[in-house]
């Protein structure tokens, strides 16, 4: 079937899912495979529960049906490759304005933040929550109708190439790189490949002669720019910014001031909810975006300050016995170490880290750690937890369980905790405990 053809059955049943679990009347099930299952074999239950219509891609199954349910069936070379290219088709049908999100740190909270901004001027669809990869993109492109005026679509990456793939079916009108940093090093091979990869975006926009939203101050995206049509903004002082910002103080919530250059009025002062400074870079972001598309500065600042980070990532919780600083989703060198350059300068009587291994650094992982190491030693922190086998001599624990008697047996009491970790470590489990 084309993809035309199947765009019209999907104008009649816009609704998608991958899960023979959930299926929603009228939808379109679309047999996707994994490791550990293939879709294909639950086609027929979803048709059962009610799905219109299966997008499977086993003949077999095909041929064995009997003819009724045939006619709900629609037979494709690959489910994967051919949702995303029904996704790409509506895109270009819909032509929404598409803000293109990415980097090594920080993208989740940016897509977040920009989203906020705008949406106080404009119907704004965007990634929820880090449903940004091959699979995720392409449903929430397919969410799109002609109601939304922008959508912010964030795109992850943890292998060359993978961005290229994602750019091609979003076909971005702008996009931002958070930043870059020593991540997935097993995949990319190296923070050279990390680089490449995330430029993957920039490509894309200068050959459509789109928009590139650059931090200024970060001399890796600076040095893959060139031939861009940039929007700048930064906290270092440099022609050509649209947006500047400055640090004003983290305790535990980031405030900072904010202001388009050159501007008359005195800078915008924002008291965050958000834990740690280097979020500066991740808000800046969002002033820039809203003041590109005129959201005014009145509505940036109070969508900056009414937002609450979730998702266990900048979020402080408050415990009956302690304040956790709960940064558990993931971790790499370079969100570890603003983590804990951050932690340092909270002021409080006691402090505690329960630090996760960073996972998928391949070659680069001892060395990683004991920088990691190194830096914790200098923090002035009073306990500290190293969990993981990765660490190696510094670790005092090897896994999640051997955490969750630690505390079971001897709870710490009166501390502000910071908790951070590779999401595979499991961290997020001992802040129930806390």
């Amino acid at each position: 079937m084309e993809i035309k053809e199947l765009y019209s059955i999907f104008l009649q049943h816009p609704t998608i899912t991958t899960d023979s679990r959930d299926v929603p009347e009228g939808s379109i099930f679309f047999a996707l495979k994994g490791e550990s299952f293939d879709g294909n074999q639950y086609a027929i239950s979803a048709l059962e529960k009610g799905a219109a219509c299966a997008v499977i891609d086993d003949a077999v199954i095909y041929d064995n049906t009997t003819d009724n349910a045939r006619s709900q069936l629609i037979l494709v070379d690959d489910v994967l490759l051919t949702l995303q290219q029904l996704a790409n088709y509506h895109r270009r049908q819909i032509g929404t304005t598409i803000i293109g999100v990415t980097g090594t740190n920080g993208k989740t909270t940016t897509k977040e933040l920009i989203a906020a901004v705008l949406k106080k001027k404009y119907n704004v669809l965007y990634t929820q929550g880090n449903f940004n990869n091959h699979i995720g993109v392409p449903k929430t492109l397919l969410q799109l109708t002609s109601e939304h005026q922008i959508a912010v679509i964030e795109m992850g990456a943890n292998h060359p190439g993978e961005i290229k793939t994602l750019v091609n079916i979003v076909m971005p009108d702008y996009g931002i790189i958070t930043n870059v940093g020593k991540a997935h090093l097993l995949g990319f091979g190296s923070f050279e490949g990390v680089i490449r990869t995330k430029g993957e975006l920039y490509d894309f926009l200068r050959a459509d002669e789109g928009t590139v939203f650059l931090n200024n101050d970060n001399p890796h995206l600076r040095g893959i720019s060139a031939g861009l049509r940039l929007i700048r903004y930064g906290q270092q002082d440099a022609e050509g910014l649209l947006v500047k910002g400055e640090f004003v103080e983290c305790n535990p919530f980031l405030k900072f001031k904010w202001n388009t250059v050159p501007s008359p009025y005195s800078p915008f002062e924002v008291q965050t909810k958000l834990i740690g400074s280097y979020n500066l870079d991740n808000a800046l972001a969002a002033a820039c975006i809203g003041t590109t598309f005129a959201v005014p500065a009145d509505d940036i600042c109070a969508a900056l300050e009414e937002y609450t980070p979730s998702n266990n990532r900048s979020q402080l919780t408050v415990t009956a016995d302690n304040q956790l600083v709960v940064d558990a989703y993931n971790a790499n060198p370079t969100s570890m170490a603003a983590a804990l350059n951050n932690f340092r300068v909270i002021k409080a009587d006691h402090k505690m880290a329960i630090l996760g291994a960073m996972r998928e650094l391949g070659e680069a992982s001892d060395e990683e750690h004991q920088k990691i190491v190194n830096l914790v030693n200098e923090c002035g922190i009073e306990t500290v937890w190293y969990v993981g086998e990765e660490w190696k001599e510094a670790m005092t624990y090897k896994n999640i369980d051997e955490v969750k008697a630690a505390i079971a047996a001897n709870k710490p009491k009166g501390h502000i905790i910071l908790i951070k970790g590779s999401n595979s470590t499991k961290l997020i489990q001992a802040v129930e405990l806390l």
